[in-house]
Protein backbone atom coordinates (compact mmCIF):
# COMPACT_ATOMS: atom_id res chain seq x y z
CA UNK A 1 0.00 0.00 0.00
CA UNK A 2 1.29 3.45 -0.96
CA UNK A 3 0.69 6.12 1.68
CA UNK A 4 1.07 9.89 1.44
CA UNK A 5 0.54 12.37 4.27
CA UNK A 6 -0.26 16.05 3.67
CA UNK A 7 0.58 17.64 7.00
CA UNK A 8 -0.38 20.89 8.73
CA UNK A 9 -2.27 22.58 5.90
CA UNK A 10 -5.32 24.83 6.14
CA UNK A 11 -7.79 22.36 4.67
CA UNK A 12 -10.97 23.26 2.77
CA UNK A 13 -13.48 20.53 2.04
CA UNK A 14 -16.41 21.13 -0.30
CA UNK A 15 -19.02 18.46 0.47
CA UNK A 16 -21.85 19.02 1.08
CA UNK A 17 -20.85 22.71 1.15
CA UNK A 18 -17.41 24.36 1.26
CA UNK A 19 -16.08 24.63 4.80
CA UNK A 20 -12.70 25.42 6.34
CA UNK A 21 -11.69 22.46 8.49
CA UNK A 22 -8.73 24.31 9.99
CA UNK A 23 -5.12 23.16 10.28
CA UNK A 24 -5.48 19.42 9.77
CA UNK A 25 -3.80 16.56 7.92
CA UNK A 26 -4.87 14.50 4.92
CA UNK A 27 -3.88 10.84 4.55
CA UNK A 28 -3.88 9.31 1.06
CA UNK A 29 -3.70 5.54 0.60
CA UNK A 30 -3.40 3.88 -2.80
CA UNK A 31 -4.58 7.04 -4.52
CA UNK A 32 -7.68 7.55 -2.37
CA UNK A 33 -8.49 9.96 0.43
CA UNK A 34 -8.25 7.77 3.53
CA UNK A 35 -8.59 10.21 6.43
CA UNK A 36 -8.78 13.93 7.15
CA UNK A 37 -8.19 15.19 10.68
CA UNK A 38 -5.86 16.88 13.14
CA UNK A 39 -2.59 15.29 14.15
CA UNK A 40 -2.81 12.14 12.06
CA UNK A 41 -0.11 9.69 13.18
CA UNK A 42 3.13 9.57 11.26
CA UNK A 43 3.89 6.56 9.10
CA UNK A 44 7.59 5.77 8.52
CA UNK A 45 6.73 4.39 5.09
CA UNK A 46 4.64 7.37 4.01
CA UNK A 47 5.71 10.19 1.74
CA UNK A 48 5.13 13.44 3.62
CA UNK A 49 4.16 16.75 2.03
CA UNK A 50 4.59 19.64 4.44
CA UNK A 51 1.59 21.92 3.84
CA UNK A 52 2.44 24.47 6.52
CA UNK A 53 1.34 27.88 5.28
CA UNK A 54 -0.60 26.29 2.43
CA UNK A 55 -4.31 25.97 1.63
CA UNK A 56 -5.26 22.37 0.81
CA UNK A 57 -8.42 21.75 -1.21
CA UNK A 58 -9.89 19.43 -3.86
CA UNK A 59 -8.77 19.86 -7.45
CA UNK A 60 -10.89 22.01 -9.74
CA UNK A 61 -13.27 20.52 -12.32
CA UNK A 62 -13.59 22.15 -15.76
CA UNK A 63 -16.95 21.02 -17.15
CA UNK A 64 -16.50 22.26 -20.72
CA UNK A 65 -13.35 23.01 -22.74
CA UNK A 66 -12.43 22.66 -26.42
CA UNK A 67 -8.89 21.61 -25.54
CA UNK A 68 -7.71 21.14 -29.11
CA UNK A 69 -7.81 24.92 -29.57
CA UNK A 70 -4.89 25.55 -27.18
CA UNK A 71 -2.55 26.32 -30.08
CA UNK A 72 -4.74 29.18 -31.32
CA UNK A 73 -4.97 31.04 -28.02
CA UNK A 74 -6.36 34.59 -28.29
CA UNK A 75 -6.99 34.25 -32.03
CA UNK A 76 -10.68 35.12 -31.60
CA UNK A 77 -10.47 38.01 -29.16
CA UNK A 78 -13.13 40.70 -29.74
CA UNK A 79 -15.21 38.50 -32.06
CA UNK A 80 -18.90 37.73 -31.70
CA UNK A 81 -20.14 34.14 -31.56
CA UNK A 82 -20.80 34.11 -35.31
CA UNK A 83 -17.29 35.43 -35.90
CA UNK A 84 -15.85 32.75 -33.65
CA UNK A 85 -17.68 30.00 -35.55
CA UNK A 86 -16.49 31.38 -38.87
CA UNK A 87 -12.85 31.87 -37.82
CA UNK A 88 -12.33 28.71 -35.76
CA UNK A 89 -14.59 26.04 -37.18
CA UNK A 90 -14.81 27.12 -40.81
CA UNK A 91 -11.34 28.59 -41.44
CA UNK A 92 -8.86 27.00 -39.00
CA UNK A 93 -10.26 23.61 -37.98
CA UNK A 94 -10.05 22.02 -41.48
CA UNK A 95 -6.26 22.54 -41.49
CA UNK A 96 -5.71 20.54 -38.30
CA UNK A 97 -3.61 17.41 -38.63
CA UNK A 98 -3.62 14.67 -35.98
CA UNK A 99 -0.27 15.99 -34.72
CA UNK A 100 -1.84 19.42 -34.23
CA UNK A 101 -4.64 17.87 -32.19
CA UNK A 102 -2.10 16.01 -30.08
CA UNK A 103 -0.02 19.13 -29.48
CA UNK A 104 -3.04 21.22 -28.51
CA UNK A 105 -4.63 18.60 -26.30
CA UNK A 106 -1.41 17.76 -24.48
CA UNK A 107 -0.46 21.38 -23.85
CA UNK A 108 -4.04 22.27 -22.89
CA UNK A 109 -4.34 19.40 -20.43
CA UNK A 110 -1.00 20.31 -18.88
CA UNK A 111 -2.16 23.92 -18.61
CA UNK A 112 -5.13 22.63 -16.65
CA UNK A 113 -2.93 20.69 -14.24
CA UNK A 114 -0.50 23.57 -13.87
CA UNK A 115 -3.34 25.86 -12.76
CA UNK A 116 -5.12 23.37 -10.50
CA UNK A 117 -7.72 21.81 -12.81
CA UNK A 118 -7.43 18.08 -12.13
CA UNK A 119 -10.59 16.97 -13.97
CA UNK A 120 -11.44 18.13 -17.49
CA UNK A 121 -14.40 17.52 -19.77
CA UNK A 122 -12.83 17.86 -23.20
CA UNK A 123 -15.66 18.74 -25.63
CA UNK A 124 -13.87 17.59 -28.75
CA UNK A 125 -15.32 18.44 -32.15
CA UNK A 126 -12.13 18.00 -34.14
CA UNK A 127 -12.72 14.33 -34.99
CA UNK A 128 -11.90 14.72 -38.68
CA UNK A 129 -10.50 11.18 -38.96
CA UNK A 130 -9.70 8.17 -36.77
CA UNK A 131 -6.17 9.58 -36.54
CA UNK A 132 -7.49 12.79 -35.01
CA UNK A 133 -9.42 10.78 -32.43
CA UNK A 134 -6.40 8.63 -31.58
CA UNK A 135 -4.32 11.77 -31.09
CA UNK A 136 -6.96 13.27 -28.81
CA UNK A 137 -7.17 10.24 -26.54
CA UNK A 138 -3.41 9.69 -26.47
CA UNK A 139 -2.70 13.31 -25.51
CA UNK A 140 -5.19 13.23 -22.65
CA UNK A 141 -3.71 9.98 -21.34
CA UNK A 142 -0.12 11.18 -21.74
CA UNK A 143 -0.85 14.35 -19.77
CA UNK A 144 -1.84 12.55 -16.56
CA UNK A 145 -5.05 14.53 -16.12
CA UNK A 146 -8.40 13.01 -15.21
CA UNK A 147 -10.43 13.62 -18.35
CA UNK A 148 -13.85 12.95 -19.79
CA UNK A 149 -13.66 12.90 -23.58
CA UNK A 150 -16.78 14.48 -25.04
CA UNK A 151 -16.75 12.72 -28.41
CA UNK A 152 -18.40 14.77 -31.16
CA UNK A 153 -18.80 13.50 -34.72
CA UNK A 154 -20.15 15.89 -37.32
CA UNK A 155 -20.66 13.40 -40.15
CA UNK A 156 -23.88 11.79 -41.33
CA UNK A 157 -25.88 9.86 -38.70
CA UNK A 158 -24.80 6.44 -39.93
CA UNK A 159 -21.10 7.34 -39.80
CA UNK A 160 -21.63 8.98 -36.41
CA UNK A 161 -23.00 5.79 -34.88
CA UNK A 162 -20.43 3.49 -36.51
CA UNK A 163 -17.46 5.63 -35.58
CA UNK A 164 -18.79 6.32 -32.09
CA UNK A 165 -19.06 2.59 -31.45
CA UNK A 166 -15.55 2.03 -32.77
CA UNK A 167 -14.05 4.77 -30.60
CA UNK A 168 -15.80 3.44 -27.52
CA UNK A 169 -14.82 -0.17 -28.12
CA UNK A 170 -11.26 0.57 -29.18
CA UNK A 171 -10.33 3.17 -26.58
CA UNK A 172 -12.72 2.64 -23.67
CA UNK A 173 -14.13 -0.88 -23.96
CA UNK A 174 -11.88 -2.23 -21.20
CA UNK A 175 -12.29 0.86 -19.05
CA UNK A 176 -10.61 4.14 -19.71
CA UNK A 177 -8.57 4.57 -16.52
CA UNK A 178 -8.23 8.29 -15.93
CA UNK A 179 -9.88 9.02 -19.31
CA UNK A 180 -13.54 8.15 -19.89
CA UNK A 181 -16.06 8.95 -22.63
CA UNK A 182 -19.36 10.76 -23.09
CA UNK A 183 -21.26 11.74 -26.24
CA UNK A 184 -20.88 15.41 -27.16
CA UNK A 185 -24.03 16.17 -29.14
CA UNK A 186 -24.53 18.88 -31.75
CA UNK A 187 -28.31 18.47 -31.96
CA UNK A 188 -31.02 19.45 -31.86
CA UNK A 189 -30.21 23.19 -32.01
CA UNK A 190 -27.08 23.13 -34.18
CA UNK A 191 -27.79 20.21 -36.55
CA UNK A 192 -30.95 18.57 -37.81
CA UNK A 193 -33.22 16.27 -35.82
CA UNK A 194 -32.05 13.08 -37.54
CA UNK A 195 -28.50 13.80 -36.45
CA UNK A 196 -29.67 14.58 -32.93
CA UNK A 197 -31.59 11.32 -32.68
CA UNK A 198 -28.51 9.40 -33.83
CA UNK A 199 -26.39 11.10 -31.15
CA UNK A 200 -28.81 10.19 -28.36
CA UNK A 201 -29.25 6.69 -29.78
CA UNK A 202 -25.50 6.19 -29.63
CA UNK A 203 -25.40 7.42 -26.03
CA UNK A 204 -28.19 5.00 -25.08
CA UNK A 205 -26.57 2.07 -26.84
CA UNK A 206 -23.23 2.67 -25.11
CA UNK A 207 -24.82 3.76 -21.79
CA UNK A 208 -23.00 7.09 -21.91
CA UNK A 209 -23.98 10.56 -20.67
CA UNK A 210 -24.59 13.41 -23.13
CA UNK A 211 -23.13 16.91 -23.09
CA UNK A 212 -24.84 19.24 -25.55
CA UNK A 213 -24.77 22.89 -26.61
CA UNK A 214 -28.39 23.86 -25.92
CA UNK A 215 -30.04 27.08 -24.84
CA UNK A 216 -27.44 29.43 -26.33
CA UNK A 217 -29.12 30.17 -29.67
CA UNK A 218 -31.88 32.44 -28.37
CA UNK A 219 -35.15 31.91 -26.45
CA UNK A 220 -37.15 30.44 -29.34
CA UNK A 221 -34.44 27.94 -30.25
CA UNK A 222 -34.01 27.00 -26.59
CA UNK A 223 -37.74 26.31 -26.20
CA UNK A 224 -37.93 24.29 -29.44
CA UNK A 225 -34.90 22.22 -28.53
CA UNK A 226 -36.20 21.38 -25.08
CA UNK A 227 -39.58 20.45 -26.55
CA UNK A 228 -37.82 18.17 -29.06
CA UNK A 229 -36.05 16.32 -26.26
CA UNK A 230 -39.31 15.92 -24.33
CA UNK A 231 -41.25 14.73 -27.38
CA UNK A 232 -38.64 12.06 -28.09
CA UNK A 233 -38.13 10.90 -24.51
CA UNK A 234 -34.63 12.36 -24.43
CA UNK A 235 -34.98 14.82 -21.54
CA UNK A 236 -33.39 12.51 -19.02
CA UNK A 237 -30.62 12.17 -16.41
CA UNK A 238 -26.94 12.46 -17.28
CA UNK A 239 -27.48 15.27 -19.79
CA UNK A 240 -25.45 18.48 -19.45
CA UNK A 241 -26.75 21.64 -21.11
CA UNK A 242 -23.85 23.89 -22.19
CA UNK A 243 -24.43 27.65 -22.60
CA UNK A 244 -28.00 27.37 -21.31
CA UNK A 245 -28.34 31.15 -21.28
CA UNK A 246 -31.81 31.52 -22.80
CA UNK A 247 -33.90 29.09 -20.76
CA UNK A 248 -36.65 30.49 -18.58
CA UNK A 249 -36.85 29.69 -14.88
CA UNK A 250 -39.70 27.28 -15.66
CA UNK A 251 -37.58 25.50 -18.28
CA UNK A 252 -34.75 25.17 -15.76
CA UNK A 253 -37.19 23.47 -13.40
CA UNK A 254 -37.99 20.95 -16.15
CA UNK A 255 -34.27 20.30 -16.63
CA UNK A 256 -33.86 19.88 -12.88
CA UNK A 257 -36.77 17.45 -12.77
CA UNK A 258 -35.19 15.38 -15.53
CA UNK A 259 -31.92 14.97 -13.63
CA UNK A 260 -29.99 17.19 -16.04
CA UNK A 261 -27.18 19.63 -15.30
CA UNK A 262 -25.74 22.87 -16.68
CA UNK A 263 -22.25 24.05 -17.64
CA UNK A 264 -21.65 27.81 -17.53
CA UNK A 265 -18.74 29.50 -19.33
CA UNK A 266 -19.05 33.01 -17.88
CA UNK A 267 -16.18 34.66 -19.75
CA UNK A 268 -16.94 33.36 -23.24
CA UNK A 269 -20.68 33.74 -22.85
CA UNK A 270 -20.19 37.43 -22.17
CA UNK A 271 -17.35 38.17 -24.59
CA UNK A 272 -18.95 36.31 -27.51
CA UNK A 273 -22.42 37.71 -26.82
CA UNK A 274 -24.03 34.32 -26.20
CA UNK A 275 -26.00 35.65 -23.25
CA UNK A 276 -25.82 36.51 -19.56
CA UNK A 277 -24.50 33.57 -17.49
CA UNK A 278 -27.20 31.63 -15.64
CA UNK A 279 -25.24 30.39 -12.61
CA UNK A 280 -27.73 31.66 -10.04
CA UNK A 281 -30.94 30.96 -11.97
CA UNK A 282 -29.98 27.37 -12.81
CA UNK A 283 -28.88 26.60 -9.25
CA UNK A 284 -32.01 28.22 -7.80
CA UNK A 285 -34.08 25.80 -9.88
CA UNK A 286 -32.16 22.87 -8.43
CA UNK A 287 -29.92 22.20 -11.44
CA UNK A 288 -26.34 21.12 -10.62
CA UNK A 289 -24.17 23.75 -12.29
CA UNK A 290 -20.46 23.75 -13.07
CA UNK A 291 -17.96 26.08 -14.70
CA UNK A 292 -16.19 25.69 -18.04
CA UNK A 293 -13.39 27.57 -19.77
CA UNK A 294 -14.93 26.80 -23.19
CA UNK A 295 -12.01 28.02 -25.32
CA UNK A 296 -8.75 29.89 -24.80
CA UNK A 297 -9.21 31.49 -28.23
CA UNK A 298 -11.08 34.24 -26.38
CA UNK A 299 -10.90 33.45 -22.65
CA UNK A 300 -8.34 32.69 -19.94
CA UNK A 301 -7.51 29.06 -19.28
CA UNK A 302 -7.56 28.96 -15.47
CA UNK A 303 -10.37 28.31 -12.97
CA UNK A 304 -9.49 31.31 -10.79
CA UNK A 305 -10.50 33.67 -13.60
CA UNK A 306 -13.73 31.74 -14.12
CA UNK A 307 -14.66 31.74 -10.44
CA UNK A 308 -14.16 35.49 -10.21
CA UNK A 309 -16.11 36.12 -13.41
CA UNK A 310 -19.01 33.94 -12.27
CA UNK A 311 -19.04 35.54 -8.82
CA UNK A 312 -18.97 39.12 -10.10
CA UNK A 313 -21.50 38.59 -12.87
CA UNK A 314 -23.97 36.85 -10.57
CA UNK A 315 -23.67 39.41 -7.79
CA UNK A 316 -23.93 42.18 -10.36
CA UNK A 317 -27.06 40.91 -12.09
CA UNK A 318 -29.10 43.86 -13.36
CA UNK A 319 -32.19 42.62 -11.50
CA UNK A 320 -30.28 42.61 -8.21
CA UNK A 321 -31.24 38.99 -7.56
CA UNK A 322 -27.67 37.70 -7.31
CA UNK A 323 -26.45 39.38 -4.16
CA UNK A 324 -27.03 36.20 -2.16
CA UNK A 325 -24.49 34.36 -4.31
CA UNK A 326 -21.35 33.71 -2.25
CA UNK A 327 -17.72 32.75 -2.69
CA UNK A 328 -18.67 29.39 -1.19
CA UNK A 329 -21.26 28.90 -3.93
CA UNK A 330 -18.75 29.51 -6.70
CA UNK A 331 -16.06 27.32 -5.10
CA UNK A 332 -18.63 24.53 -4.90
CA UNK A 333 -19.36 24.99 -8.63
CA UNK A 334 -15.64 24.70 -9.36
CA UNK A 335 -15.24 21.47 -7.35
CA UNK A 336 -17.86 19.01 -6.14
CA UNK A 337 -20.77 20.46 -8.10
CA UNK A 338 -18.69 20.47 -11.27
CA UNK A 339 -17.79 16.85 -10.56
CA UNK A 340 -21.49 16.02 -10.42
CA UNK A 341 -22.02 17.79 -13.76
CA UNK A 342 -19.39 15.66 -15.52
CA UNK A 343 -20.71 12.46 -13.95
CA UNK A 344 -17.92 12.01 -11.41
CA UNK A 345 -19.63 13.28 -8.28
CA UNK A 346 -18.89 10.06 -6.42
CA UNK A 347 -15.26 10.02 -7.60
CA UNK A 348 -13.76 13.51 -7.17
CA UNK A 349 -14.60 17.05 -6.11
CA UNK A 350 -14.16 16.80 -2.34
CA UNK A 351 -11.84 15.37 0.30
CA UNK A 352 -14.30 12.80 1.56
CA UNK A 353 -12.66 9.45 2.44
CA UNK A 354 -12.98 6.98 -0.42
CA UNK A 355 -12.78 9.58 -3.17
CA UNK A 356 -9.84 9.89 -5.52
CA UNK A 357 -7.05 12.03 -4.10
CA UNK A 358 -7.18 14.90 -6.59
CA UNK A 359 -5.74 17.64 -4.37
CA UNK A 360 -4.25 21.14 -4.62
CA UNK A 361 -1.86 23.01 -2.35
CA UNK A 362 -1.96 26.79 -2.73
CA UNK A 363 0.71 29.12 -1.38
CA UNK A 364 -0.30 31.80 1.12
CA UNK A 365 3.18 33.23 1.74
CA UNK A 366 2.85 35.90 -0.95
CA UNK A 367 1.80 39.51 -0.84
CA UNK A 368 -1.36 38.66 -2.74
CA UNK A 369 -2.44 35.86 -0.40
CA UNK A 370 -1.01 36.82 3.00
CA UNK A 371 -3.23 37.58 6.00
CA UNK A 372 -6.38 36.16 4.41
CA UNK A 373 -9.07 35.96 7.09
CA UNK A 374 -11.36 33.70 5.03
CA UNK A 375 -9.44 31.04 3.10
CA UNK A 376 -12.43 30.25 0.85
CA UNK A 377 -12.84 33.89 -0.15
CA UNK A 378 -9.09 34.11 -0.70
CA UNK A 379 -9.15 31.14 -3.09
CA UNK A 380 -11.95 32.73 -5.12
CA UNK A 381 -11.02 36.40 -4.99
CA UNK A 382 -7.26 36.57 -4.47
CA UNK A 383 -5.52 33.42 -5.67
CA UNK A 384 -4.27 32.83 -9.19
CA UNK A 385 -2.28 30.25 -11.14
CA UNK A 386 0.98 31.33 -9.50
CA UNK A 387 -0.40 30.22 -6.12
CA UNK A 388 -0.72 26.59 -7.29
CA UNK A 389 2.32 24.92 -5.72
CA UNK A 390 1.48 21.21 -5.65
CA UNK A 391 -1.09 19.14 -7.57
CA UNK A 392 -2.09 15.50 -7.10
CA UNK A 393 -4.24 13.37 -9.41
CA UNK A 394 -5.32 10.06 -7.93
CA UNK A 395 -2.60 10.45 -5.30
CA UNK A 396 0.12 10.92 -7.93
CA UNK A 397 2.06 14.17 -7.63
CA UNK A 398 2.04 15.89 -11.03
CA UNK A 399 3.26 19.30 -9.83
CA UNK A 400 5.57 19.91 -6.87
CA UNK A 401 7.06 23.12 -5.49
CA UNK A 402 5.64 25.05 -8.43
CA UNK A 403 7.22 22.79 -11.07
CA UNK A 404 5.39 20.44 -13.41
CA UNK A 405 6.66 16.86 -13.35
CA UNK A 406 6.72 13.94 -15.83
CA UNK A 407 6.80 16.05 -19.02
CA UNK A 408 9.46 17.75 -21.13
CA UNK A 409 7.73 21.13 -21.18
CA UNK A 410 10.24 22.62 -23.62
CA UNK A 411 9.35 19.91 -26.14
CA UNK A 412 5.61 20.34 -25.46
CA UNK A 413 5.83 24.08 -26.08
CA UNK A 414 7.97 23.66 -29.19
CA UNK A 415 5.45 21.25 -30.69
CA UNK A 416 2.62 23.65 -29.85
CA UNK A 417 4.45 26.55 -31.50
CA UNK A 418 5.08 24.50 -34.65
CA UNK A 419 1.43 23.49 -34.76
CA UNK A 420 0.22 27.05 -34.23
CA UNK A 421 2.32 28.25 -37.12
CA UNK A 422 0.99 25.52 -39.38
CA UNK A 423 -2.74 25.79 -38.69
CA UNK A 424 -2.80 29.60 -38.95
CA UNK A 425 -0.62 29.81 -42.08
Amino acid sequence: MTTLLIKNGTVIDTEPEPVVLGQVDVRVEDGLIAEVGPGLPDDPDAEVIDATGRIVLPGFVDTHRHTWQTGIRAVAADLTFDGYLRRILNELAPSYRPEDVYAGNLAGALECLDTGVTTLLDWSHIQLSPGHTEATVRALRDSGIRAVLGYCHGGDPGALVREGRRVHDEHFGAGGGLVTMVVAALGPEIVDEAHALAEWRLASELDLPVTVHMGGQGPDSAARGLAFLEANGLLRPRTTFVHANHYTDEEFKRIAGSGGSVSVSPVDEMTLGIGYPVSGRARAAGVPTGLGIDTVTCAPGDMFSLMRAAYLLERGRPDGAGTGFTTRDVLRMATVEGAEVVGLGDVVGSLRPGKQADVLLLRTDTLGMAAAHDPIAAVVLNAGPSAVETVLVGGRVVKRDGQMLHQDLAAVLAALAESAGTVTR
